[in-house]
């Protein structure tokens, strides 16, 4: 057997003290298991080593790629809760190695049917953070316990009695917290005080845990058990529904019983596009993220990017961002709510025409654009990609939202939910939490699901393959995009999740780098565009896998930014 590791490391539960300190080594060399076409190898990048752990575990039990998402989507439900979760929703690209299909799931959460934009608005008419960020009513239906059923059933090959074991066990047996997850519960600690089921669940006796502590969560090791026998209903429906939706109410929140049953997880038809003699493959709305990315790989697909020097790539490459953010402002929304013009948006021609708009030497001022006819513009969460020994792929990006969600969990469910509703327009003329403008197309209604930036994508070419996406907010969209250009100029997985990032999102009008990863000179020049640069703290957790057919070399990364992360590729027999 040859391994790689990378992935990010997180915890969840109940709390015992003190205990025997578990260390999970990682490691910074990466090797990569050879055999005979096809590859005999598989390739998981999660942000957390249990999680990863988990996949192969189904794996190794006759699973394929889907069935390893499960589980790895359920592990993190109970080692990385700030993230993700069952209280919490998807997109996921899957890839068919048999039959060459490409799928989007959209487990998205949504509404519920009473929702009311007055719950999030002061009496001066100003946006109600505490209400949209904090407490049941920041929660969106969730989607991820539906839409992991959905893919298992149709695209698996085990029961969920058998993908979600792994996530059992941890939930029942413990394990050591992060210092991510320790460092969330400390920085949100006043909120998670004001609900007796989050206090009791991550403040055991009123304290922040330990590194060191062992955590469990046999609460929500009982709602993985119903979920696991019964599916889908044994969440949206019977006592767990029961539970939440109680515990909701008493809260003051809005759901009922009525909202989980109907809840679905969708199949769409995703995103597909050429670049550079690659098929994109990415996610279609609600996720705002796959056309944005199309929309600026169109831009870029006419100007010679690999043959400019790095103050013109960066200067093409922002005011493509730039423009796609004001169509994403303006336009997207809930397919099954908004009529979009997706037809306009991802023409080769309509980009002809915004690259046109493009100075040689001079940044746009976002206020020359035609204004997005918005109500206002519009990190916690995580991603994983995998790739199975025989070629099927997942690119999975789950949230909850801000970090530990709503900060509310339902009950004795030991589920965390969602504060998602924040990523409605919720107010005319105020941005969410991510500083993105948001219009009528993302107005909250009931059973609606609100706008995502995340972009799970696919890059497959003749001989190299590419499954990404990352974290991160309104930055998910533009790391998903400097990483498909990455890997287009032929650089490999750890070189993707480890190069310096930019953003853009049309307003705030500045350019946002990590310290220190543009030159002085570079900076200058471009503020003698015109271009106004911040600096700004790292981002991003992206966790990517390729496969080089022409080697037969599998490869997983995590980003480096994130010290416990971990990828890994293990050959499967």
């Amino acid at each position: 057997m040859s391994a790689c590791r990378t992935t990010a490391h997180r915890p969840a539960l109940r709390w015992c003290r003190p205990v025997l300190v578990m260390a999970i080594a990682t490691f910074s060399v990466l090797t990569f298991a050879r055999d005979a076409a096809p590859s005999k190898t598989a390739a998981i990048a999660s942000a957390n080593a249990l999680a990863t752990e988990a996949g192969f575990e189904t794996l190794a039990k006759g699973g394929n790629a889907v069935d390893a998402a499960v589980a790895v989507a359920t592990s993190l439900s109970v080692v990385q809760p700030e993230a993700s979760g069952l209280g919490g929703g998807f997109l996921a690209l899957i890839h068919d190695a048999a039959t060459g299909k490409n799928t989007f799931i959209d487990a998205r959460e949504m509404a519920p049917k009473a929702v009311s934009s007055a719950d999030y608005v002061n009496k001066d008419g100003s946006p109600n953070r505490d209400t949209s960020l904090n407490g049941p009513l920041a929660a969106g239906i969730p989607g991820l316990p539906s839409g992991l059923a959905f893919m298992s059933a149709k695209y698996g090959k085990l029961p969920l009695t058998v993908s979600v074991r792994p996530a059992i066990r941890l939930a029942e047996d413990g394990f050591h917290p992060t210092g991510a997850l320790v460092h969330s519960i400390a920085h949100t600690r006043d909120v998670l005080q004001r609900y007796p089921a989050s206090a009791a669940k991550f403040l055991p006796g009123g304290q922040v845990p330990a590194v060191g502590d062992l955590f469990r969560d046999r609460d929500q090791a009982r709602t993985l058990k119903a979920f696991a026998e019964q599916g889908a209903r044994g969440f949206y429906t019977g006592p767990v529904a029961a539970e939440m939706v109680a515990a909701v109410k008493a809260a003051g929140g809005t759901w009922t019983m009525a909202d989980l049953a109907s809840y679905k997880a969708r199949e769409r038809a995703p995103i597909e596009l050429q670049y550079a003699g690659y098929k994109i493959v990415t996610a279609p709305p609600p996720s705002s993220g796959g056309v944005a990315i199309a929309e600026m790989l169109n831009i870029l697909a006419g100007i010679d990017l690999k043959n400019m020097d790095q103050v013109h790539r960066i200067h093409y490459t922002v005011e493509a961002m730039r423009r796609a953010f004001r169509d994403h402002n303006e336009y997207l929304g809930d397919p099954d709510f908004v009529k979009m013009p997706l037809d306009m948006l991802l023409s080769p021609y309509y980009a002809d025409g915004l690259r046109q708009s493009i100075l040689p030497e001079r940044a746009t001022q976002s206020s020359w654009l035609p204004a997005a006819h918005a109500p206002q513009p519009g990190m916690h969460t995580m991603h994983f990609s995998i790739i199975d020994k025989d070629g099927n792929m997942v690119s999975m990006t789950a949230t909850v939202n801000t970090t530990l969600g709503s900060k509310f969990v339902a009950g004795t469910t030991g589920v965390l939910l969602n504060d998602e509703m924040d990523d409605f327009a919720l107010v005319a003329g105020k941005p969410n939490a991510f500083g993105l403008i948001g219009g009528s197309a993302n107005a909250p209604v009931g059973g609606k699901r609100m706008l995502s930036s995340m972009s799970p994508s696919f890059v497959i070419g003749k001989d190299r393959l590419l499954v990404i996406g990352s974290p991160g907010g309104s930055t998910i969209i533009t790391q998903v995009l400097e990483g498909i250009l990455a890997f287009v100029d032929g650089k490999t997985a750890s070189e993707i999740t480890a190069q310096k990032r930019f953003h853009h999102q049309y307003l705030p009008d500045r350019v946002d780098i990590e310290p220190g990863s543009l030159s002085a000179g570079v900076v200058d020049q471009l503020k003698a565009m015109g271009y106004e640069i911040n600096d700004k703290d790292t981002w991003g957790n992206m966790n990517v896998v390729t496969w080089d057919k022409a080697t037969n070399i599998k490869a997983a990364a995590s980003d480096p930014r994130n010290p416990a992360g971990l990828g890994k590729v293990e050959a499967m027999h």
